[in-house]
């Protein structure tokens, strides 16, 4: 449904179509799911250390949703404070994900595979390096040091699985999202 432009109704510019911006049910259910896959790919490989699809995924949901890839995100964080408690390791989540999505809306008009491969895996090894802020602030710059240096070997694998995740798994979960986002934008289905 179109809505009256603003000229018509005195205003200068024209108001967004219904459904651009606004957050409808249709939105808020798809990304509740789009969340809750967060969760179930992070459940799904919690046994093997910092290998992950998460930072994969939080990437093709901001090239397909834009700042709306927010809302995903936020879901993730909340529902990994419930499972798991919410310790100091969770306030790094309050940052180092919607850093990510910043990362992707900045970057989002490539569409080099590689290039979002290797953003993956740059993220994945500056992941110690941005969880040991809130270590500063408590001991100080070596408490800080010393939590990223002890993790590097831990922020390899990452990188490592980041770029792999982001080469085999980003293109075919970029195409199935496009459909999605057909269904929850214009109601249509495509599958």
């Amino acid at each position: 449904m179109l809505r009256r432009s603003r000229t018509e109704t005195g205003l200068k510019s024209r108001l967004p179509l219904a459904g651009e911006k606004e957050l409808t049910a249709r939105k808020v259910i798809a990304f509740a799911f789009l969340g809750a896959i967060l969760v179930a790919a992070q459940v799904a490989l919690s046994f093997i250390p910092n290998i992950e699809l998460v930072s994969m995924f939080i990437i093709v949901y901001t090239r397909v949703f834009g700042k709306q890839a927010f809302y995903p995100v936020a879901v993730f964080i909340i529902v990994q404070g419930l499972i798991y408690g919410f310790g100091l390791w969770w306030l790094n989540y309050l940052y180092v994900w919607p850093i990510l999505v910043g990362i992707a809306l900045l970057l989002s008009r490539s569409q080099s595979v590689l290039l979002w491969a290797l953003i993956s895996a740059a993220y994945g090894l500056s992941f110690g390096a941005l969880c040991a802020i809130p270590y500063f602030f408590i001991g100080g710059p070596s408490a800080a040091l010393a939590y990223w240096i002890s993790g590097i070997p831990f922020d390899l694998a990452h990188c490592a699985g980041n770029f792999i995740a982001g080469l085999l798994l980003m293109p075919p979960s970029h195409k199935l999202l496009e459909r999605l986002s057909a269904v929850v934008y214009r109601g249509g289905c495509t599958f």
